[in-house]
């Protein structure tokens, strides 16, 4: 086993709109985020990742971006990013920014170039077609946003591709030029002593630029067999690899949806020279339905324990690896998806954070997960709301379709994604102590409860648990890189696994539901555990009531979390 800082490492997200504002005008900011960096090192972590923080007319809050050399004025300068890069760095805090490949803003210079005329040099920066002859677009593609993933441009009567907002019109990474002035941007960002970078919708470089029909019925993103995983996808990340990241000490970390257990190994193997690690939304988005994300599906603890499964077997074992999440700034928090935030939301966030803490794979935490933040509507009409997914689906739904109104508002706001992105709770003054000023979005009426301040004057706090999972993490190197195995394959309330490493194995047991479970234990492992020790539980009586023999079988209370470790095993571990 390769054994690298970034395994290692937990990663904590920060949505710099939302994290600390040092000027009062509601909206975060660098040197907001350096006067926290203190509280970033108390967390634990080790690398922070910014989304992005370049120049953008901020139609999706950064990820259309109108420069890539310049920092957007609401967040700083220049000088203070490097101030902050420094701090960090003085910190042992590595940090990473995020890298959008996919498409810019149509107020980016290159577009803007583009559009003015077909033989322009810049035209082919960016994925040009003609009509169809009655006119229509190309193909019958939809974008993220439910609407045709085409739009015509009357100067030149051409349509251009955008996977997402037509301000956000798609790069064509079929052009060498264009990827030349790509890796002179990431050089650049790199030449200032960054760590790495997050990668947006990396896999969705390399389109089939026959451009079929689909016949997916499907809202949003009809067209992802086409543009997920496309032809030249690896000959891109390749030369990407040899001509940028070869040069530099860094991790590369690729979202990448629609990717198939077997394509980790082709994304991440070293040998490969592509990225570090792939990033899934699978497990985050275990509830809604494929064919229209704002609607809801029932999932059962088996679908869960599947994609665990399914992703933990094929990271590390062969060489490749995988960054594990529950949720960020584009899903629900996780205490809503996989918890009770009403009944149990204490015990449902400490949890979670050990789930995600003892899991192969390098751990993201969203901010705010660390405080156990929840989700839940605060945002009521269509005009309160700002992220464009959620004005996309009402204006496709209900003033294209006429679908009921009211239907229409309860899936936003129980899905939106501003539910994720409020203000982060500092303490219990005017606006959790994240601005003076009236925040961007609304501060969530439960911070007097939740908040950082609050909860570090708790010992059973979900923070202090966090920073005891973090440091046990750290400490213990068979929680990166030891195997993994199910164990209690078919139960319906508890997730178990073991991992194991050399002569120690520890167990962890799950209770994913707000009844008590019972469990026992599969007689090969019961024998291996019969003598182990208590390590940590998500109750503060967890020990008292978990002795450290007779775990083979036991009950565990609601949304109850049990660490057991086993020593003096043969170099085999676990029986399989």
């Amino acid at each position: 086993m390769n054994m690298t800082h970034w395994k290692e490492s937990t990663i904590y997200e920060i949505y710099p709109r939302s994290f600390a504002d040092s000027n009062g005008d509601g909206i975060g900011d660098l040197p907001g985020i350096l006067s926290k960096a203190d509280y970033l090192k108390d967390l634990g972590i080790d690398t922070i990742w910014l989304t992005p923080i370049y120049a953008s007319p901020d139609i999706d809050h950064g990820y259309d971006i109108s420069d890539y050399y310049t920092i957007q004025s609401e967040y700083g300068t220049m000088e203070d990013f490097e101030l902050l890069l420094q701090e960090m760095h003085q910190r042992g805090i590595r940090v990473l920014m995020d890298l959008v490949l996919n498409h810019t803003s149509d107020e980016h210079p290159w577009f803007e170039q583009s559009r003015s005329s077909k033989d322009n040099p810049y035209r082919d920066y960016y994925i040009w077609r003609p009509a169809k002859e009655d006119g229509s677009p190309p193909n019958n593609w939809t974008s993220y946003l439910g609407k045709p993933a085409w739009t015509l441009d009357e100067q030149t009567g051409e349509y251009y591709l955008h996977l997402y907002n037509a301000k956000q019109p798609d790069l064509n990474w079929d052009y060498p030029p264009l990827r030349k002035d790509m890796y002179k941007m990431m050089r650049f960002w790199l030449d200032k002593g960054i760590d790495g970078f997050r990668i947006d919708a990396v896999n969705s470089i390399s389109k089939d630029q026959r451009f079929p029909d689909t016949h997916q019925e499907k809202l949003q993103a009809s067209g992802e067999p086409f543009t997920k995983n496309g032809p030249h996808i690896h000959e891109y990340l390749q030369e990407m690899h040899k001509e940028v990241f070869s040069h530099y000490d860094i991790v590369t970390a690729g979202e990448t949806s629609k990717v198939v257990e077997q394509n980790v190994l082709l994304y991440t193997h070293p040998a490969r020279k592509e990225l570090n690690m792939v990033l899934s939304p699978e497990a985050s988005t275990l509830a809604d339905r494929t064919e229209d994300e704002f609607q809801t599906q029932e999932w059962t603890l088996d679908d869960l324990r599947s994609i665990l499964t399914m992703w933990q077997k094929d990271i590390g074992e062969d060489g490749g690896w995988f960054g594990i999440y529950f949720s960020n700034h584009d899903q629900r928090r996780m205490v809503n998806i996989f918890g009770d935030p009403v009944n149990y939301r204490i015990q449902s966030a400490k949890m979670l954070s050990t789930l995600l803490l003892t899991l192969r794979g390098t751990p993201f935490i969203h901010q705010g997960e660390e405080l156990g933040m929840v989700h839940n509507p605060l945002l009521h009409h269509i005009e309160d709301f700002k992220e464009q997914q959620a004005l996309a689906y009402y204006d496709v739904m209900v003033r294209e379709r006429g679908e009921n109104e009211e239907k229409i508002m309860e899936r936003i706001r129980q899905k939106s994604r501003d539910h994720a992105r409020t203000p982060m709770q500092w303490d219990d003054s005017h606006a959790a102590g994240f601005t003076t000023g009236k925040p961007w979005l609304p501060v969530h009426p439960d911070y007097k409860e939740i908040n950082v301040a609050a909860e570090q004057q708790n010992p059973h706090s979900v923070l202090n648990y966090y920073k005891k999972m973090i440091a046990l993490r750290k400490e213990n190197k068979v929680l990166t890189y030891g195997d993994f195995k199910i164990v209690l394959e078919n139960h319906s309330q508890i997730i178990g696994y073991i991992r194991w490493m050399d002569d120690e194995a520890w167990l962890v047991l799950l209770n994913f539901s707000g009844e008590e479970a019972g469990y026992e234990l599969p007689d090969n492992e019961a024998d291996r555990m019969r003598q182990a020790s208590f390590i940590i539980g998500n109750y503060s009586d967890s020990q008292h009531v978990h002795p450290n023999i007779h775990i083979p079988s036991g009950t565990l209370r609601p949304y109850e979390a049990v660490v057991y470790k086993s020593e003096g095993l043969m170099d085999d571990g676990v029986s399989q």
